[in-house]
């Protein structure tokens, strides 16, 4: 067909993902005439626990064009360096998985082929003592990194916890600033275009119909657009990913917030741990194959601190992903596209990088299938990738309950399979298109898990490549000992 112009954008839903969408869109839309309606019920909830995020957010931020310490502020939020994972390899062991990476290449070889090579001739130092972002966390600390090409060993990444409900009434407010209407109401029926099967337009219960040329489909797991409007599929994942289930609960803070997220391995699952200003998110995502709610609600509770604020809430999902998550004029972005566990905090990454590849792929302000297509491809691979990234963490893992020995004994993706494979020969990371996780998330994985490369060929001279090494380490210990606490860091944004 021939291309279609978009005058009017229409997003049903609100939420995370709805005023995310909202808010880039007034952002970029601002030179132009394009108009943007939201519509959403205050009748309906929202899912609200995408707490954690990766470092893309940053770009986010910066597309908005809003001061980091005005966001931090509005959402209670908190910084964030990577992820502790705990008993996942066993009971009382822990490792990080830090946004960042370890040490500096030696003699142009990746630094984590010197160290697994070190390692293998009795080098004692962890690969978690290379890395600036690991200390800091350890320690309950928090700087601001430096990008100065000399300081190489203090580059790193950080992300941000906060509260969702905050963050989307924020980026409502933005959004309402700069042209963006919003309606009040529930969608009760979605008109089709007889002829192409194209939206024309949502009727509200209260009789209001909206016309509109591009439709988002915000409406989470409900999916009113994608699915029950214009039948797109969903492909489940579920005999890789068996969590079907989740519990979370908001508790009084105890402690100073930790610099991290934290996840623990409990019978059936892991509980999550999201320190933010004023509270902390919990939560136990589980499967029901394994534990019943009841049990499931009772191991949560058990492992929690602190005053209780709220009772916990059950959430039931199916992980996987839509077909197409752009079909003709409706573009599905968050849980309307695909659910996907917050193992590694991907939720709100995912509504980022769905209405980047909307934006992207709306060339010229207008609906072509050839473009649509290749943002189909596109959001595919993504949701493949970070899909076998999480499926890594329970592939490789070290605990003897049913649904662990489970999930350690399955038969995973060819991919995955692969990627493992070139590790365990040569050390060698293979990153294929649309990876969310770089090399060295990998590595803090393989690492993590006690996985190693077979043999690897040593340094020629080794006494001098462990010199370097711990020239390395002391760097690292004296850049953490300078920084701040973390929790200072915070109070200083606030001054």
């Amino acid at each position: 067909m021939s291309n279609k112009p978009v005058n009017h954008i229409v997003i049903a839903g609100g939420g995370t993902a709805g005023w995310m969408t909202a808010a880039y869109l007034a952002r970029w839309l601002e030179p132009t005439n394009i108009q943007v309606t939201l519509v959403e019920s205050e009748l309906i909830g929202t899912v609200g626990v995408g707490e954690a995020t990766v470092p893309g957010i940053h770009q986010f931020i910066k597309h908005l064009g809003v001061k980091e310490s005005e966001f931090i502020a509005a959402t209670h939020a908190t910084f964030k360096l990577g992820i502790e994972f705990e008993g996942w390899v066993a009971p009382e062991q822990t490792f990080f998985h830090p946004f960042a990476g370890y040490g500096v290449p030696i003699e142009d070889r990746p630094f984590h082929k010197t160290w697994w090579s070190a390692k293998q001739q009795g080098y004692s130092a962890s690969l978690a003592e290379f890395c600036l972002c690991t200390q800091l966390a350890g320690a309950g600390k928090f700087a601001q990194p430096s990008f100065d090409p000399d300081s190489r060993l203090a580059w790193y990444n950080y992300a941000y916890h906060f509260d969702a409900s905050l963050f989307a009434k924020y980026l409502r407010g933005y959004a309402e600033q700069r042209r963006v209407t919003r309606i009040e109401g529930k969608i009760q029926q979605v008109t089709l275009d007889p002829d192409s099967g194209f939206i024309q337009s949502l009727q509200l219960e209260s009789g209001q119909v909206i016309g509109g040329d591009l439709f988002v489909d915000c409406s989470g797991m409900s999916a009113l657009l994608i699915e029950k409007a214009l039948g797109v599929g969903y492909e489940e994942w579920s005999q890789w990913l068996l969590s079907d289930s989740a519990l979370a609960v908001q508790t009084r803070t105890v402690a100073e917030p930790d610099p991290f997220t934290r996840s623990t391995a409990r019978s059936a699952g892991w509980q999550w741990h999201i320190p933010l200003q004023h509270r902390v998110g919990n939560g136990y995502v589980y499967s029901s194959q394994f534990i019943s709610e009841d049990q499931a609600r009772a191991e949560l509770l058990a492992n929690i601190e602190g005053e209780r604020l709220t009772e916990p809430r059950l959430i039931r999902f199916t992980t996987g992903m839509r077909d197409h998550f752009w079909h003709k004029n409706c573009v599905a972005i968050g849980l309307s596209s695909g659910f996907l566990e917050p193992l590694e905090s991907t939720s709100i990454s995912l509504i980022q990088t769905g209405i980047n590849k909307l934006a992207a792929f709306l060339v010229n302000f207008e609906i072509n299938d050839q473009h649509v297509a290749e943002a189909n491809r596109l959001n595919r691979l993504e949701y493949e990738r970070i899909r076998d990234f999480i499926i890594l963490h329970y592939k490789l893992n070290g605990r003897p309950e049913p649904l662990w020995q489970h999930v350690q004994a399955m038969d995973i993706p060819a991919s995955l399979t692969e990627k493992i494979a070139r590790f365990k020969a040569a050390g060698d990371i293979q990153l294929l298109e649309q990876e969310s996780f770089v090399e060295e998330s990998w590595i803090s994985m393989f690492a993590g898990f006690g996985l190693s490369p077979a043999a690897l060929t040593p340094s020629r001279d080794s006494a001098k490549m462990h010199t370097v090494m711990d020239k390395m380490r002391a760097a690292i210990v004296k850049g953490r000992e300078y920084a701040p606490s973390h929790a200072d860091f915070l109070r200083t944004l606030g001054s």
